[in-house]
C-alpha cells in the first residue's frame, strides 16, 4: 500500500485506536508521528514499527498541554518538511454523573479530549496551509449522540467534538482543509477495559465481558481497532476528497436501534 507516500502525519495517542490508525497511516506510506503520554505504550508502538520496518516515531507529549503541542509540531515540520494529516485519537474516560464527577475532573477530560483537538489544530493548521491543505480526523463517540448514564464529563466531550469539527469543516473548507470526525461503538482498546474492570471488577474475564459488550450491537459483536483504522484511511486519502464537516458511525448498527425489545 502507498497511497499515502510523500505524506507526513500527526496521531495523536500511542495506544488503541490511536496506535491502530498510525500503524495504518504508516503501513499505507505516510511519515508518521504519534504523540503520547504513557512511555510503556510508546515504547511498544515504537517497537512494533521498528520491527515492521515503518516510517513511525512516538514523542512523548501531555496533548492538553499548548506548550507541548506546539513544541511537537515544530519538531514534526522541522524534520518531515512539513505536516498533511492530523488523527485526534488521545482521549481519557471518567465514570459519573455530574454530581459525583468533579470539576477537576470535568474539566481535566474536556481538556484532553477536546482541547487538545484545538491545541493540534491551532499549530498544525499554519503547516497544513503550507502544503496546500491536508486532512483532520477527530475521534468522537457514539455518545455524542446517545449516552450511558454515569459517564457525564466524557460524553460532554464527545458533543463537543462533533461540534468542533462542523465549525473546523466550515473555517478551513475554502483552504483545502478538511476535517471530519469518527463515532466508533464499543471497541476492544484499554479505555473498554477499563470499562469492564469499573463495572465486573478488577480481575474480570476481559474476553467474556466483551462477548457481552458485543451482544448490545446488532452485529453481534465489539469491533476491533483495525476496522477504525481502516475507515480513518479512507476519510484522510484522495478517495474522500468531497467529505468534510460529516461525523462517520462505525457502530455495528448499535445506534440504528431502540431499547425496547
Amino acid at each position: 500500500m502507498s497511497e499515502f507516500s510523500g505524506k507526513i502525519a500527526l496521531v495523536t495517542g500511542s495506544s488503541g485506536i490511536g496506535r491502530a490508525i498510525a500503524l495504518r497511516l504508516a503501513q499505507g506510506g505516510a511519515d508518521v508521528v504519534v504523540l503520547g503520554i504513557d512511555a510503556a505504550n510508546n515504547a511498544s508502538l515504537a517497537d512494533t514499527a521498528r520491527d515492521a520496518g515503518l516510517s513511525l516515531t512516538v514523542l512523548q507529549a501531555d496533548v492538553s498541554e499548548a506548550d507541548q503541542v506546539e513544541k511537537a509540531v515544530g519538531e514534526i515540520v522541522a524534520r518531515h518538511g512539513g505536516l498533511d494529516i492530523i488523527v485526534n485519537a488521545a482521549a481519557i474516560h471518567p465514570y459519573g454523573d455530574a454530581v459525583e464527577t468533579s470539576p477537576e475532573t470535568f474539566l481535566q477530560c474536556l481538556k484532553v479530549n477536546v482541547g487538545s483537538i484545538h491545541l493540534t489544530a491551532h499549530h498544525g493548521i499554519p503547516a497544513l496551509r503550507r502544503r496546500g491543505g491536508g486532512v483532520i480526523i477527530n475521534l468522537a463517540s457514539v455518545q455524542g449522540f446517545a449516552c450511558q448514564a454515569g459517564v457525564a464529563a466524557y460524553v460532554a466531550s464527545k458533543g463537543a467534538i462533533h461540534a468542533l469539527t462542523r465549525t473546523m469543516a466550515l473555517d478551513h473548507a475554502r483552504e483545502n482543509i478538511r476535517v471530519v470526525s469518527i463515532s466508533p461503538a464499543s471497541v476492544r482498546t484499554p479505555i473498554l477495559a477499563l470499562a469492564a474492570q469499573t463495572f465486573d471488577g478488577p480481575d474480570a474475564d476481559l474476553d467474556a465481558v466483551f462477548a457481552r459488550f458485543g451482544e448490545a450491537h446488532p452485529i453481534g459483536r465489539i469491533a476491533e481497532p483495525e476496522e477504525i483504522a481502516e475507515l480513518a484511511a479512507f476519510l484522510a486519502s484522495t478517495k474522500a476528497g468531497f467529505i468534510t464537516g460529516s461525523d462517520h458511525k462505525i457502530d455495528g448498527g448499535l445506534t440504528a436501534a431502540i431499547a425496547v425489545r
